[in-house]
C-alpha cells in the first residue's frame, strides 16, 4: 500500500492528543504520516481557536485536491459539545461555509451537527434529517460520533449514526445508513475524537463500500484503547483511588495488535 496522510492538528508534547494520537495508529495501518501542528502545547488545552488558520487549511485542502481529485478530507469540526462552544463564536461560520464542504468525511458530535445544519435532534428521525442536510454541504460520508439519543440497551449505552451516499456508475444513488449502541466509560479521556477520525479514514479506506465494517472497526479499536488504558490506569492508582489525568494517557502502542486487526466487539446496525 503507497498511501500518505497530511494531518493537520494540534500537538501536545505529553499524552496522545492531536497529531500524537492519529499519527501512530495511522503509521500501524501501513499510512505514511506527515504531520503540520496547529498549535504546540505542554498538555491538552483544547483545539485551534484561530479563524485564519482554518481558512488556511481549507486553502491546502482545495490546492491539493486539485492535484489529485481522489483525495479524501476528514474533518472533525471541533466547536463544542453538550450545549456549550469551546471556541469562539467567529469560527462556527468559518466551518459552516468553508471547512465543511471541502471535506468528504465529516465526524461531528450532536452539538455540532446541530450548529452546521440549525437543526435540533431529539428522535432518530431527526438525526437522519441533519445528516442529509450536512451531505448536502458536500460530505459523501457523515458519522455523529456520539448523541443524546435514547438505546434501546439501557442509560449506559450512547447512540452514534453514521450515513454514507455515493454514485454508482450506472448513475443510481446509494446511501447506508448505520446506527451504533456504544457502552459509556466512567472516565474523563482525551485524544478520543482525534483516534476516531484518524481510525475512520483508515478504515473506510479498506472498506470504502461498507460504512458498517468501517464503523465497527473504528469502534472497536478505541473500546480496545480505552479497556486497556482504565485497566493499567486502575493498576497505577491503586485499590479505591481514582486515576488522574496522567495515569488515564492512551495506551496507544500497548494497543499495536488491536489497532492492526481489531476484534469486533461492538457491532453495527443497518437503518
Amino acid at each position: 500500500m503507497d498511501c500518505r496522510v497530511l494531518s493537520i492538528q494540534s500537538h501536545v508534547v505529553r499524552g496522545y492528543v492531536g497529531n500524537k494520537s492519529a499519527s501512530f495508529p495511522l503509521q500501524v495501518l501501513g499510512f505514511e504520516v506527515d504531520s503540520v501542528n496547529s498549535v504546540q502545547f505542554s498538555n491538552h488545552t483544547g483545539y485551534t481557536r484561530d479563524k485564519s488558520f482554518l481558512e488556511m487549511v481549507v486553502d491546502i485542502v482545495q490546492e491539493l485536491k486539485r492535484q489529485n481529485p481522489n483525495l479524501v478530507y476528514v474533518c472533525d469540526p471541533v466547536l463544542g459539545d453538550h450545549g456549550s462552544m469551546y471556541v469562539p463564536e467567529n469560527l462556527h461560520p468559518v466551518y459552516k461555509e468553508k471547512v465543511v464542504p471541502v471535506a468528504d468525511i465529516i465526524t461531528p458530535n450532536q452539538f455540532e451537527a446541530e450548529l452546521l445544519t440549525g437543526k435540533k435532534i431529539n428522535i432518530e428521525k431527526e438525526a437522519l434529517e441533519v445528516m442529509d442536510l450536512l451531505h448536502d454541504m458536500g460530505p459523501d460520508t457523515v458519522v455523529i460520533t456520539s448523541s443524546d439519543l435514547p438505546s434501546s440497551l439501557g442509560e449506559k449505552y450512547l447512540i452514534a449514526l453514521g450515513s454514507h451516499k455515493k454514485v454508482n456508475a450506472d448513475g443510481t444513488k446509494v446511501t447506508q445508513r448505520i446506527r451504533m449502541d456504544i457502552p459509556k466509560v466512567d472516565a474523563v479521556f482525551v485524544g478520543t475524537g482525534d483516534l476516531f477520525a484518524a481510525m475512520l479514514l483508515a478504515w473506510t479506506h479498506f472498506h470504502p463500500n461498507d460504512l458498517k465494517m468501517a464503523c465497527e472497526k473504528t469502534v472497536s479499536v478505541i473500546y480496545h484503547v480505552l479497556k486497556r488504558t482504565i485497566a493499567c490506569a486502575k493498576g497505577m492508582a491503586g485499590a479505591g483511588k481514582k486515576p488522574s489525568a496522567a495515569q488515564l494517557e492512551m495506551r496507544m502502542v500497548q494497543s499495536k495488535k488491536d489497532i492492526e486487526n481489531p476484534e469486533i466487539v461492538i457491532q453495527a446496525t443497518v437503518l
